[in-house]
C-alpha cells in the first residue's frame, strides 16, 4: 500500500523502547538504488492512536551500514534497524518505508524482534520507488500474521481498508511505472492499425462475437507499438529492469536476479537463432531443409569458428556500439540449441505411431484426446465422417469396433470443428492447413496405435465439406503419405497446445484471479497468503506475452499457421471454457478418461479407464495432494460454511472474479455459489492446480518435445499430394524432400526452436510447490504443520513417479524415444539454485 505520513508526537527519549530488526535489499550494480537512503516507521497492530484510530506510530530509523552478501547469484544487502517506541507500544504489525533516494530499489523482507525473542517477519518482495515519483506516498507492508476481515485487530482495520481502496485506482488515466493499482481491462492492444491496416487486431472480451479474459488495465494507447525482441533483451541485461512501456504493478514484476536471468537466456536462445541465420548465408540454399541430416546438424555441439566470426559481424549490424560488447560477452559454447530429448536417444523415434499416440497422453499436450463415444463421429453442424467401420475393423486385435467401444478403448483427437470456420481464411495466405480428426486404438499393452485420419477442408457450399481418410501403412508410398497426414495432425495439436491449453487456459485465465485478489483480499487475508506464491510473475510474463508473442507481427503470428487470426481462434475456444471443468477430475469425465468412483477412500472421486495415461495418472495424485493442503488450510480459518458467506472480503472476491474479471461468462451457472467451505475449497484448489501443475505440464516440455519441429510442426506449405497432379509426381521423385518442403520455412522453423527454448527454461529464484520463501511463513503453527505434510505428500509422490517410470509394464511413461514422464514430478529437495531446462519441476505460479 502506498501511505501518507503521519506525524506524532514523540514523548521523552527516557520513557521509549527500543525495537531492533533487519531489513533485506537485493543489490544491483545498474539502475536499481541500494535503499541506504530509505526510511522506516512501525504501525502498532494492538494500540490504537485516538487522533487517528490507527496503530500508534514509532519514531523513524534509517537504513545505514548495511552489509553485503551473495548468495547464488544474488547481491543482497543486509540493515540493522532500531526503532524507539512507546513503551505501551505493542506488536508491531506495519512497516512504513519511504525512498528518499533517486532510484527504486527492491525490498526483499524484513524481521524484528520483540518480547520473548518472538520475531516478526515482513515479506516484501516489491520494488520500493523514490518518494518525490510516488507524489509523496510512503509504501507500507504488514505482518506475516493473518486475519479474517472480522477478526482484524482495531489497531489496523483503517489500514486495511485503505490499502484495498488505493489498489484498486479510479480506473482512468495512463498507468505509471511506479502506481500500485490494480484494474481490467479488454486485450485491446494487441493490433497496432499504426503501422497499417494489415495490422489491425478485434477487441478481445466484452462481446459475445470474441469473449476473453480480462487482463491488466495500463491505459496505455491500443496502437502503441510493439517492441524489438533483441533491443528489450539487451536493455534488460544492461540495466536490470524491462521497460515494457505496459504497465506492470511493482509487486508483479520481476526481481532482479529473474530480470537478468530471463534477459540472459533470451539473448541465448536469440543468439542461437541468429546462429542459424548466418549459417544460411554462409551456406546459401532454399528456404526449406534439404534433408534430415542437415535439421539434425541444427543441435550439433560443434563449435565453428567460421560461424562465430559471421555472427559477431551480424550482430555489429543489428546492435548499438556500446552494447556491441555487453552482447557478444553472452555468446556461450555451443553457439548451436542443446539436442531435444526427442531425438537424444532415437533420433526417428517421432515416426513411430505408437509414439504418436503417446505424445497425446505424455507430451504436452495430454488433455485434448477424449473416448470416443459415437461412430462415426458427427461435426456440430452435423457431417458424418467418412471413416467407414471396415476402414479400422483390421486393426483392433480382432475385435468389432461395438466391442472396442464397449470396452472403452476408442479414442478420438478432434481438431475439426473448431477450425472449419477459420480454414478458408488461413489458407489464403499460403498456408495449407486441414481440420483433422484422428481416431485411435488402444492396444493390450495400453499403447495408442492411430489407425485413421481424416482431413477436411471447406466446400464450395456452406456446412459442405471436403473430406479424405488416410490409413495406417509401413512401406512405400502410403507409408509416406500416413507420415504426412500425421504431420498435418501433429500441425493442428501444436497450435492447439500453444494458444489454448497454454497461453488460454493457463496464462489467460488466471490473470483476472490475480487482479481480483490484490484488489479485493487484503494482504492480511489467509486467503490472500495461500494464493499470493501461486501469482508470482504471472502479469509481467503476460505483458511480455502481449509485447512480443501475440501481438501483432509477434512471434506466434510468424510461425503459427493461424497467424493473425491467432488470437481470434483462442476466443472462440473461450467459449468452451468453464472453470469448474478446468478441476482435473472433472475434466477426465467429461473427455471420458475417468470414470466416477464411489470408493470414499478415493479422494480425487475418479477412476482412470486405464493407468498407463502418465499425464493423467500423476495429475491426480498432485491434485489430491493440493486439494487436502486446501481442505487443511481453510479448516483452519473457517468454522463453518456460515463463516464463508459472511467474510465480505472472500465474497467480493468472487463477485467480482465472475462478474468482471471473466465478465462475459457471468450468466453462467456453472460457477460455483461461494455459500460453503466446499465451494470455497474446491474454486482454490482448482485455480491452485491451473496455476502450478497444469501449467508445468503444458509448458516445461516445450523443448523437449517441439525443440525437434518436426516432432511438433506449426504450419504446413502443402496440402497432401494428390494422385495425377504436379506434386503427387514430385513427390514420387522425393518422398523426404516433399515432407520437408511441405513443413515450416527455415526461418520460422529456427524461430519457434528458439521460443521453446526460452518457454522451457526454469530461472533460479523460481519457487516449486511444496516451497515458500523463509519470509513469507505465516505466524500459525498449524498452518505449519499441515504444509509440511503437504510438502512429505509431494515427496512420496517424487518416489511414485521415479517407480513408474522404471516399471516396464507402464510403457506409454517413455515410449521409443526413452523420455520418462517427468512433467508432474515435483522436485521439492533439489529446488536450490536449479535453472535451466530440466524437464522436471513443478514452479508454484505461471511464471514464463
Amino acid at each position: 500500500m502506498q501511505h501518507q505520513r503521519h506525524p506524532v508526537t514523540s514523548p521523552q527519549r527516557s520513557r521509549r523502547s527500543t525495537i531492533k530488526g533487519e531489513v533485506v535489499v537485493v543489490q544491483s550494480h545498474k539502475q536499481s538504488g541500494s535503499g541506504k537512503s530509505a526510511s522506516l516507521r512501525l504501525y502498532s497492530s494492538t494500540e490504537v492512536d485516538p487522533k487517528t484510530g490507527k496503530g500508534k506510530l514509532s519514531n523513524q530509523a534509517y537504513l545505514k551500514c548495511g552489509t553485503t552478501k551473495t548468495d547464488d547469484g544474488e547481491k543482497t544487502r543486509t540493515y540493522r534497524v532500531k526503532f524507539q517506541v512507546e513503551p505501551n507500544f505493542g506488536n508491531p504489525g506495519a512497516l512504513v518505508v519511504r525512498n528518499r533516494g533517486k532510484n527504486r530499489f527492491f525490498l526483499q523482507s524484513a524481521s524484528l524482534q520483540i518480547q520473548n525473542n518472538q520475531i516478526i517477519l515482513f515479506d516484501c518482495h516489491s520494488w520500493v520507488y523514490p518518494f518525490r515519483t510516488t507524489k509523496n506516498l510512503d509504501r507500507i507492508f504488514f505482518a506475516n500474521t493473518k486475519y479474517l476481515p472480522h477478526q482484524t485487530p482495531q489497531a489496523l482495520i483503517e489500514l486495511r481498508k485503505e490499502e484495498l481502496i488505493s489498489l484498486r485506482g479510479d480506473g482512468t488515466g495512463e498507468r505509471k511505472e511506479w502506481e500500485r493499482i490494480y484494474d481490467y481491462d479488454y486485450y485491446n492492444d494487441l493490433g497496432d492499425p499504426d503501422k497499417g491496416e494489415e495490422h489491425n487486431r478485434p477487441v478481445l472480451g466484452g462481446s459475445e462475437l470474441h469473449p476473453y479474459p480480462r487482463r491488466g488495465r495500463t491505459g496505455r494507447h491500443p496502437s502503441k507499438a510493439g517492441i524489438q525482441l533483441l533491443f528489450l533483451l539487451i536493455s534488460i541485461l544492461l540495466s536490470d529492469t524491462i521497460n515494457l512501456d505496459i504497465y506492470v504493478p511493482p509487486d508483479e514484476r520481476f526481481s532482479p536476479k529473474k530480470q537478468s536471468e530471463f534477459a540472459s537466456n533470451s539473448i541465448q536462445a536469440v543468439l542461437h537463432f541468429l546462429t542459424h541465420k548466418v549459417e544460411s548465408v554462409i551456406q546459401p540454399g532454399s528456404n526449406h531443409f534439404e534433408s534430415f541430416d542437415e535439421i539434425h546438424d541444427m543441435f550439433s555441439r560443434n563449435k565453428s569458428q567460421v560461424v562465430e566470426g559471421a555472427l559477431k559481424e551480424k550482430l555489429k549490424a543489428l546492435v548499438p556500439k556500446e552494447f556491441f560488447k555487453e552482447v557478444t560477452h553472452a555468446i556461450k559454447n555451443p553457439l548451436k540449441f542443446p539436442v531435444p530429448q526427442i531425438i537424444a536417444e532415437n533420433e526417428f523415434a517421432w515416426k513411430h505411431d505408437e509414439e504418436f499416440g503417446r505424445q497425446m497422453l505424455a507430451g504436452i499436450n495430454p488433455a485434448r484426446i477424449r473416448s470416443l463415444e459415437v461412430f462415426p463421429p458427427r461435426s456440430k453442424n452435423g457431417q458424418v465422417s467418412l471413416i467407414e467401420q471396415s476402414d479400422i475393423e483390421h486393426n483392433l486385435e480382432g475385435m468389432t469396433l461395438p466391442q472396442a467401444m464397449n470396452k472403452r478403448r476408442m479414442f478420438i483427437l478432434d481438431h475439426h470443428d473448431y477450425l472449419m470456420p477459420f480454414l478458408s481464411q488461413i489458407n489464403s495466405k499460403d498456408v495449407c492447413t486441414y481440420a483433422s480428426c484422428t481416431l485411435l486404438f488402444l492396444k493390450s499393452d495400453f499403447t495408442l496405435k492411430p489407425i485413421a485420419i481424416e482431413l477436411s477442408l471447406p466446400g464450395l457450399e456452406v456446412n459442405n465439406e471436403i473430406n479424405w481418410v488416410v490409413q495406417p501403412a509401413s512401406q512405400g508410398e502410403a507409408a509416406a503419405l500416413w507420415q504426412y497426414a500425421k504431420a498435418h495432425v501433429a500441425v493442428n495439436d501444436s497450435v492447439y497446445h500453444q494458444l489454448v491449453s497454454h497461453w488460454l487456459h493457463t496464462h489467460a485465465v488466471v490473470e483476472p484471479f490475480i487482479i481480483a485478489t490484490r484488489r479485493q483480499l487484503s494482504v492480511m487475508h489467509p486467503v490472500h497468503w495461500l494464493l499470493d506464491p501461486h501469482f508470482k510473475d504471472t502479469m509481467h510474463v503476460n505483458a511480455l506475452a502481449r509485447s512480443m508473442l501475440i501481438n501483432s507481427g509477434g512471434i506466434l503470428e510468424k510461425t503459427l499457421f493461424s497467424a493473425e487470426l491467432s488470437m481470434q481462434l483462442s476466443a472462440e475456444l473461450y467459449k468452451e471454457w468453464r472453470f469448474d471443468e478446468q478441476a482435473l477430475p472433472a475434466d477426465l469425465l467429461k473427455r471420458g478418461m475417468a470414470i466416477e468412483d464411489p470408493d470414499p477412500n478415493n479422494p480425487s472421486g475418479v477412476q482412470l479407464l486405464f493407468q498407463d495415461y502418465p499425464y493423467a495418472a500423476d495429475g491426480l495424485e498432485i491434485w489430491t495432494a493440493i486439494q487436502t493442503w486446501v481442505t487443511d488450510f481453510c479448516m483452519l480459518f473457517y468454522t463453518d460454511d456460515v463463516s464463508v458467506r459472511s467474510d465480505e472480503e472472500i465474497q467480493a472476491w468472487w463477485s467480482e472474479i465472475r462478474n468482471v474479471g471473466h465478465g462475459d461468462k457471468s450468466s453462467e451457472t456453472w460457477w460455483y455459489q461461494m455459500a460453503s467451505r466446499e465451494d470455497l475449497i474446491k474454486a482454490l484448489t482448482t485455480l491452485i492446480w491451473i496455476a502450478s501443475a497444469l501449467h508445468a505440464s503444458v509448458n516445461f516440455g516445450q523443448y523437449a518435445y517441439a525443440g525437434y519441429p518436426l516432432n511438433r510442426p506449426t504450419l504446413c506449405r502443402r496440402f497432401i499430394p494428390e494422385e495425377g497432379t504436379f506434386e503427387y509426381a514430385e513427390f514420387l521423385t522425393d518422398p523426404d524432400k516433399y515432407y520437408l518442403n511441405m513443413l515450416t520455412e527455415r526461418g520460422e522453423m529456427i524461430l519457434g526452436i528458439a521460443l521453446a527454448e526460452v518457454l522451457s527454461q526454469h530461472t533460479s529464484d523460481e519457487v516449486y510447490l511444496g516451497q515458500r520463501p523463509s519470509t513469507m511463513w505465516i505466524h500459525n503453527e498449524q498452518v505449519s504443520d499441515k504444509f509440511e505434510k503437504f510438502k512429505r505428500k509431494l515427496r512420496m509422490l517424487e518416489e511414485r513417479i521415479e517407480c513408474k517410470n522404471t516399471d516396464p509394464r507402464l510403457t506409454n511413461r517413455r515410449g521409443h524415444a526413452k523420455i520418462p514422464y517427468m512433467l508432474l514430478y515435483p522436485d521439492t529437495p533439489n529446488v536450490e539454485s536449479r535453472g535451466g531446462i530440466t524437464g522436471k519441476g513443478i514452479p508454484n505460479s505461471i511464471s514464463i
